[in-house]
């Protein structure tokens, strides 16, 4: 797998994140979704990432990362392609995130997920690697839909 920085304007990443704001739509009470569109992802602060598979060059997923202090950085829009699930991306893309953001010299990486069943193997893929339930961050809000996680990194 190829992990590249950039690609929002890839047919295929505007595809995903499409289906990644519809499934958000459909699990989550509007007031309690977070996720960002096109436009967001590609904001101040945002560092996009999509990850491919190899060799026949299709999208296995993406994620980004959004500055919200100069050490404390959160993950955004991580989602796996329904024909890669199963195969270790989302793992592969955690691991990215962690290390580009240790390397930027991060201390803290957050994150925001749902409560409900649909996010259950994202919780858990989060606990397995290191992120612990926190209070709300940033511009968060306590939310009863919302489960806060972060890890310290360093």
């Amino acid at each position: 797998m190829r992990i590249t920085e950039g690609t929002l304007d890839h047919p295929a990443v505007r595809e995903l994140i499409t289906e990644h704001l519809r499934d958000m739509h459909e699990t989550s009470p509007p007031e309690s979704i977070h996720a960002l569109d096109l436009q967001g992802l590609g904001g101040p602060g945002m560092t996009f990432f999509s990850a491919w598979s190899e060799p026949e060059e299709a999208l296995a997923g993406c994620a980004a990362l959004k500055e919200l202090e100069p050490r404390h950085v959160e993950i955004k829009a991580m989602r796996t392609s329904k024909a890669a699930r199963g195969q270790g991306v989302a793992s592969a893309m955690l691991e990215h995130l962690i290390s580009v953001a240790s390397a930027r010299g991060c201390t803290r990486l957050s994150l925001e997920t749902g409560v409900e069943d649909y996010f259950a193997a994202a919780r858990r893929l989060y606990l397995r690697h290191g992120f612990t339930e926190c209070p709300p961050f940033g511009s968060y809000r306590p939310d009863p839909n919302s489960v806060f996680m972060t890890r310290t990194l360093g």
